[in-house]
């Protein structure tokens, strides 16, 4: 079943965010196995993070490799508010 995560930080801006996109690219861990598509959106320092993944399983994988990089660079995503797809429509 696949699954939306949405990360809504207290602060993010879309330079933070850039950084973490380098990173992981820099690191060869994107695109990452199961992640379908990411969304970045907001503006100011309130930009927010959707991902929809394939399972939670791949999820978990990626996320032990992504917190210690947002850690080092000193961004706090919160709590992820992760949901089960009902249905997706593509072009």
């Amino acid at each position: 079943m696949s699954l939306v995560v949405r990360f809504a930080p207290e602060s993010l801006t879309s330079d933070q965010y850039d950084r973490v996109v380098r990173r992981l690219n820099e690191e060869n861990l994107v695109p990452a196995d199961g992640l379908d598509y990411e969304l970045c959106f907001g503006s100011g320092d309130k930009m927010k993070v959707s991902l929809v993944w394939d399972s939670k399983e791949q999820f978990d994988a990626f996320a032990a490799r992504l917190m210690p990089i947002l850690a080092e660079l000193g961004i706090d995503p919160g709590e992820p508010e992760v949901l089960e797809v009902h249905n997706i429509i593509k072009r």
